[in-house]
């Protein structure tokens, strides 16, 4: 496709045309940094101007103005004040809370995030001190005749090793930034720019706190993200991507630094980077414990070394729960301290629901997830696997009360609490709510009236949602429950009939009986799945990890749900309402998944289709799939409950046979 032709029909005023040819001409350049590439930027951004499409025209001049070319950063800011300063989406359209006029006012956290200092003292406390008992164990275990000596190179091991990955790992960051995402280093003239408000906050913060202006990085990528990484406050880097700029506004850009200053502040990355550090030493002396202990052929000592691996495993578990609340809670504290900085909260509340949506919205643009956006989930201001309710809300709604109610399930479901034990970040709905009570404490409007969410909240049916998550508690571990009743049963009858069969067996339909009655719960019957849409859905407080809501969606394919993955066999189903992604299930098994994804899936990505599956709720909310309609009727059939029942009823008949034929 020829570049000229694109130049000529802007020319000529036919912008539609001309965004056609140099999309395709862009989409097939191969290199990114020829004259031709970017005059085909340059042009494809005023044709975007030509055809309305203000955000698009908007999005691409934010990437221009960054660009290493200095002629089309020049070209690029002379263009600027044809742009309005912020995408005129519908989203924009959210009534503001106020600020407060004076910062640094000191605000009370009420006990949310319990106690920072506690939090890590403790944490690196006990997670030293199982390294150390470990490092021990295994010096006194091969032999050493010194104890003394056995003790110094334990503690000296530990002590150079830690060390080492607390130096180092800043430029070990820095060679993956720049291999992976590209990370351009900019000056704070660059961050002023784009946010005048935030170069204020930098240097406000650097000159009260006395440390050394963070090295800040710009990633060339519109999904919106931010965080931070080094070993020593003076030697920070923060680092932000493109679109932080592209989908929230100047204030709420500042709180989003602030925030990111406050985890500098605290030595938040320091302190996470020594307690990851030890818990990757529980997980490898562990593994070399086990390894030892295959081989030796002293029994004692391979008893010894077997015992260490289990302890070094059980104190990795327990060290990476540890540090899990740690993130958390040092998370609370970073959106205090960004509250108190800017005097702001309620722009922290837009900025973190906004980069729900900006995640959700160039997810449903790609056909493949974010590499940055899952390479740097545990770093970053906001965990994406939550982005998709909130996103969602946020995309087709400007009214804060139905935002806020995606937040009940945070706020209420046992789900939540469970599964916020496996994530480095609070919750949305709970960060939310703590920036609501700063607000409130500057005599603020809150952003969300969490007031309403959480009187809401009280009005739920506390028995159905406490009694549903006891049962599925149990549920999840039917398999293991079938096996031991049914190995009580059997020895029951073994001791009248002494066949040691019997107890296999018996064993067996334990097995299939709970397989089966956990498969029942799973995927319950979906004759009757009523026609619904991905907001309702999601904004349901009583959903379920676990008990499929049966459900029919009417939507388009819009790419693949696996990161990374070229044959994925998951995809993303969008609707007017949001986006969901879509589990699939071949009755092949893995290699039927794979076969599927890179097959099929590729032809399927923008179609218009009807699907029915049981909707599931966690962190992130997922479709299992069970069929999809197209226009010549079913197009794809997905298997979930094939295996299960096969199994179940797989281990029930083999029982029955132990039990009534062989065991006779």
């Amino acid at each position: 496709m020829s570049l000229q032709l694109g130049l000529d029909a802007i020319q000529q005023g036919r912008y539609h045309q001309a965004v056609q040819l140099l999309e395709e001409f862009s989409h097939n350049c191969v290199d990114q940094n020829s004259p031709d590439y970017l005059t085909a930027q340059m042009w494809l951004m005023k044709a975007y101007q030509g055809t309305g499409n203000t955000e698009q025209a908007i999005a691409l001049w934010q990437k221009l103005i960054v660009s290493d070319n200095p002629e089309v950063r020049k070209w690029a800011e002379q263009a600027r004040p044809s742009l309005p300063q912020t995408p005129p989406t519908e989203s924009n359209n959210l009534r503001k809370a106020g600020r407060a006029v004076a910062t640094g006012a000191t605000l009370a956290m009420g006990g949310i995030g319990g106690n920072l200092a506690l939090a890590s003292g403790v944490t690196i406390t006990l997670l030293f001190g199982m390294v150390l008992a470990l490092g021990l164990s295994l010096v006194f275990i091969v032999g050493n005749d010194n104890p003394v000596s056995g003790l110094a190179i334990a503690v000296t091991i530990t002590i150079i090793f830690s060390l080492a990955v607390f130096f180092l790992s800043p430029f070990l960051m820095d060679l993956t930034q720049n291999w992976f995402y590209k990370t351009r280093w900019v000056q704070i003239a660059e961050i002023e720019r784009l946010s005048p408000e935030t170069a204020k906050v930098i240097r406000q913060v650097c000159q009260q706190k006395k440390i050394t202006q963070p090295r800040l990085g710009i990633i060339n990528d519109q999904n919106p993200t931010a965080f931070t990484y080094g070993s020593l406050p003076n030697s920070a880097r923060l680092v932000v991507s493109q679109g932080l700029f592209t989908y929230l506004d100047d204030d709420e850009v500042a709180t989003v630094y602030a925030h990111e200053l406050g985890h500098i502040v605290h030595w938040d990355f320091a302190v996470m980077t020594v307690a990851a550090t030890l818990v990757q030493i529980c997980y490898l002396i562990y593994s070399t414990a086990r390894t030892l202990g295959r081989g030796r052929g002293d029994n004692k000592v391979k008893d010894a070394l077997q015992t260490a691996a289990v302890v070094a495993y059980i104190f990795y578990l327990v060290g990476t729960y540890l540090v899990l609340y740690l993130s958390r809670t040092r998370e609370y504290f970073a959106d205090h301290f960004a509250a108190e900085t800017t005097g702001n909260p309620n722009a922290l509340s837009r900025a973190l629901v906004k980069i729900a949506y900006g995640i959700v919205e160039e997810t449903s643009k790609t056909q493949e997830p974010s590499r940055l956006i899952e390479g740097t989930r545990a770093l970053g201001i906001y965990d994406p696997k939550a982005a998709t309710s909130t996103g969602t809300a946020y995309r087709i709604s400007s009214d804060p009360q139905k935002v806020g109610r995606i937040f009940l399930w945070d706020m209420f479901n046992p789900w939540a609490w469970w599964m916020e034990l496996n994530s480095t970040h609070p919750l949305t709905g709970k960060r939310v709510r703590a920036l609501s009570t700063y607000a409130e404490q500057l005599g603020l409007q809150t952003e969300f009236d969490m007031g309403r969410v959480i009187g809401e909240g009280k009005n739920l049916d506390k028995n159905k949602l406490y009694s549903n998550f006891f049962v599925d508690i149990v549920l999840y571990g039917a398999e293991t429950i079938g096996v031991v009743i049914g190995l009580i049963i059997g020895v029951l009858l073994w001791s009248a009939s002494h066949n040691p069969l019997i107890i296999l067996g018996m064993l067996l339909i334990g097995l299939g009986m709970g397989i089966l009655i956990k498969t029942f719960v799973m995927y319950p019957d979906y004759m009757k799945a009523p026609t619904t849409d991905i907001l309702t859905l999601m904004s349901d407080p009583y959903a379920s990890p676990l008990r499929g809501q049966p459900a029919q969606l009417e939507g388009q394919f819009i790419g693949r749900g696996d990161s990374g993955y070229k044959f994925g066999s998951d995809l993303k189903l969008q609707d007017p309402t949001g986006m969901l992604y879509l589990r699939y299930a071949s009755r092949f098994g893995p290699i039927g998944n794979f076969l599927f994804g890179m097959k099929r899936v590729q032809s399927l990505i923008g179609q218009e289709v009807e699907t029915i599956g049981w909707f599931r709720r966690g962190v992130a909310p997922w479709m299992d799939l069970i069929q999809v309609q197209g226009e010549n009727g079913t197009i794809v059939n997905s298997y979930h409950r094939f295996w299960s029942f096969i199994l179940g009823g797989g281990s029930i008949i083999l029982g029955l046979i132990f039990s009534l034929f062989l065991g006779m």
